[in-house]
């Protein structure tokens, strides 16, 4: 990931869409099918090539070994598929709890209580892949991310929007004051009495503060998505508004990274960080930081960059404007195109078991014996393996079956919650 952070759960079957276990690394029944089913199919869609973006990251060649194209296709998963994916782990909280409408009483109850168990699983299926595969695996971010989202279900679009420009505007320079605070010494005293970095090396100030996703600056990805689930994304106007938006966003957050600190502001950190590939490869965390060891002091200059992993305003913003529009433009061509909506059911059924095809990129790698989390290929045919190996397994699985593998243990795990009352 970088991550971007995966896991589901699923919808209503549409008339003419894919066959539906459906929708989000993390999340979904969905609410009653509306007007146009392409919405939900395109959220699918997104969702798979965030899946394929960690793929590149994982599995392709590092950016350093790429030229043209290729490494235009390795710059852009660096980091913004990671967040694609936290932003429709947002849009999936949403399906659980009433996207247009947020379930209330009872049912509004016994979302929650659904939210907090698949954040709680989640947590220790990512701590468990962490002793494995170490702090690149995103699902315990996403199990800390949900939690803290539970409050914020009920809320209407336009405050959730609020929201996640506040978080943008201010965790960055929050991150980087509390990050200097931070020495190496003061993070040992703390991860000595923490039982998760013990088991994982991924402990409570990773998963918050200092980790490769650190939940102060990823937040806000998760509300931009919780906010897009409130909307009507069938509507003309909406993805008119919605494609502005992004546009608007992309263009502002890196035009004025650019312009601020010069040809170098969007350089990705992760190869910077010497993990080249790596979906957060910066190994102090995504953010203007530190890596861990305080081989360098953080530079208040790191603020006025936007390249991956950097975790400062401008890339938050303009990471979010990337997302919006790869969600609205795959909503957009599965509304429009019914011929490509046709053809691509083989890959809108791996977005509807991401947390499947995530999980299982990593079980892949150990069993071949590739490295899981780095990438050291200078071939891109492994890459392209992985991701034919993917659409094989869920367009087959998925003729016969509602759900992933995973994601039918994910909704079984949160069954007791219909026992709240």
């Amino acid at each position: 990931m970088t991550k971007s952070q995966p896991l589901q759960e699923t919808s209503a079957p549409q008339e003419n869409s894919p066959p539906q276990p459906r929708t989000s690394p993390e999340s979904a029944v969905p609410a009653s099918p509306g007007p146009s089913m392409g919405r939900l199919v395109g959220v699918d869609l997104a969702r798979a090539l965030a899946v394929f973006g960690m793929y590149v990251v994982h599995i392709g060649p590092p950016l350093s070994a790429t030229d043209g194209v290729a490494s235009w296709v390795r710059y852009m998963a660096d980091g913004h598929s990671s967040i694609l994916f936290a932003t429709l782990a947002g849009f999936s909280l949403m399906l659980l709890a009433g996207r247009r409408e947020p379930k209330t009483g009872l049912a509004g109850r016994q979302a929650k209580a659904r939210i907090a168990i698949r954040a709680v699983v989640l947590l220790a299926l990512g701590t468990a892949m962490a002793m494995e595969y170490g702090g690149v695996i995103i699902l315990g971010f996403y199990g800390v991310y949900f939690l803290l989202a539970v409050p914020l279900v009920r809320l209407r679009a336009k405050t959730l929007a609020i929201i996640a420009a506040t978080l943008a505007l201010v965790t960055p320079q929050l991150s980087f004051a509390l990050n200097s605070l931070l020495t190496e010494p003061v993070r040992k005293s703390i991860n000595a009495y923490d039982p998760l970095h013990r088991l994982s090396d991924v402990g409570v100030l990773d998963l918050l503060f200092t980790g490769f996703y650190p939940t102060i600056t990823w937040m806000s990805f998760v509300v931009a998505g919780m906010a897009l689930a409130r909307l009507d994304l069938s509507q003309t106007a909406v993805q008119w508004r919605l494609a502005a938006l992004g546009l608007a966003l992309t263009a502002a957050a890196y035009g004025m990274s650019l312009l601020l600190a010069g040809k170098d502001a969007l350089d990705s950190l992760a190869e910077g960080g010497g993990s080249s590939g790596s979906s957060g490869s910066m190994s102090g965390g995504s953010g203007p930081m530190p890596p861990d060891g305080g081989s360098f002091e953080p530079q208040a200059s790191m603020l006025l960059t936007a390249g991956p992993h950097s975790g400062t305003t401008f890339d938050i913003i303009g990471s979010v404007g990337v997302a919006i529009l790869v969600i609205v433009g795959a909503t957009v061509a599965m509304d429009r195109l019914p011929r490509l909506r046709r053809l691509a059911k083989p890959v809108i059924a791996v977005g509807t078991m991401s947390l499947t095809a995530y999980v299982g990129h990593f079980v892949a790698q150990s069993m071949l014996s590739m490295p899981g989390g780095t990438s050291t290929q200078q071939s891109w045919v492994p890459l392209l393996m992985f991701v034919l190996g993917a659409i094989v397994f869920a367009a087959t699985w998925s003729r016969f079956f509602r759900r992933g593998p995973l994601e039918y243990l994910l909704n079984a795990a949160t069954k007791p919650a219909k026992h709240i009352r």
